[in-house]
């Protein structure tokens, strides 16, 4: 799993405590230390550097309140055959509850959606949340893999 702008490493704690191989990246060295207790930390500027992760490929990506649209490529990219991206971010509307409220920093609609145009998208919303204030695009999306070649994806859906 790789987590982009993984702070102190709240989302690799999570899944380094199920059992999962965790990395992250972070251009805080106080935010990569801390997270270094879940897994593998990169301390990188990925908005003014280059993607440390150009020839490596991961199972999930996880990137949450972050948004460099020049890496948006390479963040979907890095999702793996089979694998699975979870993002959520700040989307257009936020400007008028608070912080971000520069466009640089604020999805416009369906703009999620357009960079995942390679990847099958199983949930997407785009919306207002209230508690607290934000407007956000989230989706969760997934690359195709060849492990069930012929059948149709599985995705386990929660319910009765």
């Amino acid at each position: 799993m790789l987590d982009v702008a993984c702070g102190h490493g709240r989302h690799m704690q999570w899944f380094a405590a199920r059992g999962h191989g965790v990395t992250g990246v972070d251009r805080s060295a106080e935010a990569a230390e801390a997270a270094g207790a879940f897994g593998r930390v990169l301390t990188a500027d990925i908005e003014a550097g280059p993607w440390p992760f150009a020839d490596q490929a991961f199972g999930a990506v996880v990137v949450t309140n972050y948004l460099w649209r020049p890496r948006m490529a390479d963040i979907v990219a890095a999702v793996a055959p089979g694998g699975v991206l979870l993002y959520e971010t700040f989307a257009a509307g936020n400007e008028t509850v608070g912080k971000p409220s520069r466009p640089d920093f604020l999805l416009q609609p369906g703009e999620l959606l357009a960079a995942c145009k390679e990847l099958r998208v199983v949930a997407y919303e785009d919306g207002f949340l209230a508690e607290p204030a934000r407007f956000v695009q989230r989706i969760a999306a997934i690359r195709a893999g060849d492990a069930n070649v012929g059948q149709p994806p599985r995705h386990l859906l929660q319910g009765n």
